[in-house]
Parts: C-alpha cells; sequence; structure tokens
C-alpha cells in the first residue's frame, strides 16, 4: 500500500471511530419521548468531546451536526423539537471531521417495540448494504454494487431509492465517484485499491418515489410509507476492503443491547 493510500486509511480510520462511537452513544438513550434535538446535542458533545468537528453542520447551509429521518423520511432530516414515539423507526446520519478527513456514517434505530413490516424493512435494509461490502474488491464493478443491492432488495418486495447514492470521500465530504444502490452487474468502472467512499442504501417500504420537502433538505417517500437507510465508509485494499466505521461495541443493527 502506497504511503498515500496509508495517510488516507488511517486519517479515515480515525474519523470514522469517532463517527461510529456517536451512533453507539445514540443507541444508549433512544427511547420514546427524546427529541431528535436530544439525539443532535449528543452527536455534536460527543464528536467535539473527541477533537473532531460535525461535518455536517453548516455544510451548503444545512443547521444541525447531524441528519435524524424518521420513518417516512428517506434522509437529510433536519433535527429540531421532534419527540420520538413507540413503534416509530428512525436513522442518524453523522460524519466526523479529524485532522482533515471524514468519516461518514449511519444507522437505523427502533423506538421501542416497532412493527413486523418495520424490522423486516430494517433488517433487509441493513443486510442489502452487507451484502454490497461483502463482493467489495478490486476489480469488481460500481454496478456489481448497485445490481447485488438492487436485486436483493427487490426478492424481498422493497424498493431502492433511486434520487440519492453513497459518494467518494476523503479530504473532501462527497466527491467522485457515485456509488448507486440500482443497476446492472458488470456495468460501470472497476475499483481501484486505495478507492474510499460510502455504501448507503436508502430502502423504501412502497415505491422508489421521492419528495422534497419546503426546507430544502429533507427527502420523504411520495406514498407516505416507511423507508430505511444504513451507512458504512469503506477502503478498497489489495486483499479486498475495509470497514472505517464499524461499531466497536458490536451495535451494528437494531435491536441494541447496551
Amino acid at each position: 500500500m502506497s504511503d498515500n493510500i496509508q495517510e488516507s486509511f488511517e486519517g479515515t480510520r480515525a474519523a470514522g471511530i469517532i463517527a461510529a462511537g456517536a451512533l453507539d452513544e445514540v443507541a444508549r438513550i433512544i427511547k420514546p419521548g427524546i427529541s431528535t434535538n436530544d439525539i443532535d446535542n449528543l452527536c455534536y458533545e460527543f464528536i467535539n468531546d473527541n477533537n473532531a468537528y460535525s461535518a455536517p453542520l453548516f455544510y451548503r447551509g444545512f443547521p444541525k451536526s447531524c441528519c435524524t429521518s424518521a420513518n417516512h423520511v428517506i434522509c437529510h432530516g433536519i433535527p429540531q423539537n421532534k419527540i420520538l414515539s413507540e413503534g416509530d423507526i428512525i436513522n442518524v446520519d453523522v460524519t466526523a471531521y479529524k485532522n482533515n478527513w471524514h468519516g461518514d456514517t449511519s444507522r437505523m434505530f427502533h423506538v421501542g417495540e416497532v412493527s413486523v413490516k418495520a424490522k423486516k424493512l430494517t433488517d433487509v435494509t441493513y443486510n442489502s448494504m452487507m451484502k454490497a461490502i461483502d463482493i467489495l474488491s478490486k476489480d469488481i464493478t460500481l454496478g456489481d454494487i448497485g445490481s447485488t443491492i438492487q436485486t436483493y432488495v427487490e426478492q424481498e418486495g422493497f424498493s431502492v431509492v433511486r434520487d440519492f447514492c453513497g459518494h467518494g470521500i476523503g479530504r473532501v465530504f462527497h466527491q467522485e465517484p457515485n456509488i448507486l444502490h440500482y443497476g446492472k452487474k458488470g456495468s460501470g468502472p472497476k475499483l481501484k485499491t486505495g478507492m474510499i467512499f460510502t455504501i448507503e442504501p436508502m430502502i423504501n417500504e412502497g415505491n422508489f418515489e421521492t419528495k422534497m420537502l419546503n426546507d430544502g433538505w429533507t427527502a420523504v417517500t411520495k406514498d407516505k410509507k416507511l423507508s430505511a437507510q444504513f451507512e458504512h465508509t469503506v477502503g478498497i485494499t489489495d486483499k479486498g476492503y475495509e470497514i472505517f466505521t464499524l461499531s466497536k461495541k458490536g451495535l451494528n443493527q437494531p435491536p441494541y443491547s447496551t
């Protein structure tokens, strides 16, 4: 591994550990009655206490330190005084910026007991991400990633959001390549050692159509059915891949034991 690649992996690894740690803290406090602002404050303080910065804060005008996307919100939900209720599902998306490197990750959380449909949706979404990660190696194509996710998700009766995608990441928060979560096997550029990007499938209970709210950030399902998302930052190595944003506590998917 070249010095440049080693530096980028080390930097992303350090940031990713902090981002994952913030979500471990969220798992500790999630319950009916807390607000999405409570989650935002916790993420801000945890990341700050680890000598890092919350990259979403003021990014292109975004007003908060993390994204909180509940129920039919697909992504980029803005934390506010919204109180979480029994049966809600919510995605929390954090990005830590440390020593000029980014670590970007998100997880779903169950608020108390959730419906069978909500549990299946979150399980399938997590599994789709991990199935795509499991095939990562140099010389597979970007289309292989999307095809793996889409084939599995549609077999399970859900749909893949088309309007948002994963992205290259490093010193810059969002950069090439775009990582589509649908596509044709064998299509697109091949992966190369040293590439760092996110895989972050957004999976809908109903159809994949989206709608943007008036705040210019919050994306919701057009049919108002549930949506779920998980995200890891990964790097391509000579022998396969590395996940930079794994939970050190093993809190990878709900329900979480904290």
